[in-house]
């Protein structure tokens, strides 16, 4: 029986690694490796920048030198080579809301808001790592699972836990899709399993 390698609900194309796949972030393992790896900062939207900017009093004290000198310079966002709105990165990697405590990496946005200091958390590109959205067209987005060496303990700690990539990230699709879509990917998932198509 042959298994469909990408799944639709409500005009939103998954592939299938995003259902069978295993993960669950290690943090006392990676250290937060994901926020000051790489050669661009995360994917914004213009709505994301305005929730940023308005938090940025708020964190800014947190910020490095470095950091708070790039956004002084170019802002908390800049157009990297693909065209892409993402945000600020300090040194060529590191994002500019990366703070360090004990060795480990935080997001200084997402510390804010866990505080009740502020309303935005953090950009959904990030809530949703693994997990990439891509557009497709008007009306349609698609989710891809990102494989990266820097989550291979994720990757192990998922599979020993047994959780796959789409019930890590339960509460970022909620809040990107909502929480009737999350519904319907169940069912979706429940249907596969019944068809044999999905353990």
């Amino acid at each position: 029986m042959d298994t469909p390698p990408i799944i639709e609900v409500d005009n939103v194309l998954i592939s299938l690694d995003c259902l069978t796949e295993k993960f669950c972030c290690d943090l006392e393992k990676c250290n937060g490796e994901c926020c000051v790896e790489g050669d661009a900062g995360a994917p914004v939207t213009l709505d994301e920048i305005g929730g940023i900017e308005d938090s940025l009093d708020t964190v800014w004290d947190d910020l490095s030198a470095s950091a708070q000198a790039v956004i002084d310079k170019q802002g908390v966002a800049y157009i990297d080579q693909e065209g892409c709105m993402v945000t600020s990165i300090v040194n060529g990697k590191d994002c500019v809301f990366t703070c360090h405590d004990k060795g480990c990496c935080y997001c200084t946005l997402e510390k804010a808001y866990r505080s009740g200091k502020t309303r935005f958390c953090k950009p959904i590109s990030c809530y949703l790592y693994p997990i990439r959205e891509v557009k497709i067209g008007e009306d349609m987005v698609g989710l891809n699972y990102h494989v990266w060496d820097v989550c291979k303990c994720a990757r192990e700690k998922g599979k020993e836990l047994d959780v796959p990539v789409y019930k890590f990230l339960k509460q970022p699709l909620i809040q990107r899709f909502g929480e009737k879509w999350y519904e319907s990917l169940e069912e979706v998932v429940k249907e596969l399993k019944a068809n044999g198509y999905i353990k």
